[in-house]
């Protein structure tokens, strides 16, 4: 069934191998030099130039917001299923996502906004994200309780005449780094006493709004993430107008449900391309490598390495594309299981090919002279974010246990 990519999938792929052979490959050590000439000078949160150089190339070649399903004024209009395969692409360079407007956080908030958003609020935000002209950040996660249940977030939002007042502590606020972002979507709870799910809400809420403090950034495994981040954000008597809520008091946890399946799978996407290349390198490096008399390749422990890696990148990949062919027919709630199962699968997988990759690379492996180290801490925090691998375990379980009853 997804043997070929379709028509239209074939065509953007074809581009944007292209666009990656030309624009991006080329410049990976000059996009590393620009942000080490940054963190030198002592703020590594800067614009980089070389994104903002390749933004109107991949504009001007078709490939830009290709992650929305839905059209909207002329942008998207690329299925799950057709998507696949061009964010495994962008799953082989971290910071190529961006050069077409298609990375986390923005997409899982252009989605939100464009699924949930009032017309107003498409127009003050949605369009200028769109456009690549700001960046955003989405404020779920909080130090103080543990957030894989979202039931537990304890960030106040109260509603006073017509704003609401907003307070409370979120990290790993992915985006609020970047001096490009503009607007945080924040969830938190707008009634303690209502049913469980109906607690919480979602609000808009302008990065320079008073008594926003970005605190710090957090670092994963020593990177930092620059320039988009992972922010510890303190939100301090925050005043927004009562027309920035997201779909309506209460409404938080459903939106959070609709934002985070298609955030997941476009993680499980990246997570192949980047395993699909750690793979590569392996099989470079073992075939250059000379050790007691012989290559690395010849030996038997790679040879087992390398089919086990092949199976397991297929597998993954295969899982993903029938999740993603799901929530394009059925809808994203009914293809839940399957996006929960490719949450556990991809990240876990590209984390054990990764991680013999670097073995392959010995000592280098583990040094900045080599992709693998940062793509090891990119691919361990994806098993992370949008939820743990124990939270969707859970969820597979009880949907199985279920179908008994």
């Amino acid at each position: 069934m997804f043997a070929d990519p379709s028509p239209k999938a074939a065509d953007l792929l074809q581009r944007l191998k292209a666009f990656f052979d030309q624009h991006i490959y080329p410049n990976e050590e000059r996009y590393h030099g620009e942000m080490d000439a940054f963190r030198r000078a002592g703020d590594p949160w800067q614009t980089v130039p070389l994104i903002e150089e390749l933004k109107p190339k991949a504009r001007e070649a078709g490939l830009w917001n290709m992650f929305l399903p839905h059209p909207y004024e002329g942008n998207g209009g690329v299925s799950n299923l057709d998507y696949a395969p061009l964010c495994e692409v962008m799953g082989r360079v971290h910071w190529s996502s961006e050069v077409f407007n298609c990375s986390a956080p923005d997409t899982g908030n252009m989605e939100t906004i464009e699924r949930y958003g009032t017309p107003e609020q498409k127009k003050q935000w949605l369009v200028p994200l769109l456009a690549g002209e700001i960046r955003s950040a989405f404020l779920m996660t909080e130090p103080a309780v543990a957030s894989s249940d979202a039931t537990n977030i304890q960030c106040s939002i109260r509603r006073d005449g017509d704003h609401y007042v907003i307070n409370g502590r979120k990290w790993f606020s992915s985006g609020a780094g970047s001096p490009r972002c503009r607007i945080f979507i924040v969830m938190g709870k707008t009634d303690p006493d209502a049913p469980r799910h109906a607690q919480q809400s979602m609000v808009l809420v302008p990065r320079d709004t008073p008594g926003v403090t970005v605190l710090r950034h957090l670092s994963v495994f020593g990177y930092d993430d620059a320039p988009h981040g992972h922010m510890e954000v303190l939100l301090e008597n925050v005043r927004v107008p009562v027309d920035n809520i997201l779909l309506g008091e209460g409404r938080g946890f459903e939106i959070a449900q609709g934002r985070l399946g298609p955030g997941r799978i476009h993680h499980c996407m990246r997570s192949i391309g980047a395993a699909e290349r750690a793979l590569e390198l392996m099989c470079d490096r073992l075939r250059k490598r000379i050790a007691f008399g012989k290559p690395l390749a010849e030996q038997s422990v790679w040879h087992e390495r390398i089919a086990e890696s092949r199976c397991l990148i297929d597998q993954a990949r295969l899982l993903t594309l029938n999740a993603a062919w799901k929530m394009d027919t059925v809808g994203n709630k009914v293809a839940r299981a399957d996006i929960a199962m490719i949450k556990v699968v991809a990240p876990n997988m590209s984390c054990k090919v990764v991680d013999w990759a670097i073995q392959a690379h010995g000592g280098g492996g583990v040094s900045q002279d080599f992709w693998l180290a940062e793509a090891y801490a990119h691919q361990r925090t994806v098993r992370l974010v949008d939820g743990p691998d124990e939270v969707h375990r859970n969820a597979i379980a009880k949907l199985e246990l279920a179908k008994g009853l």
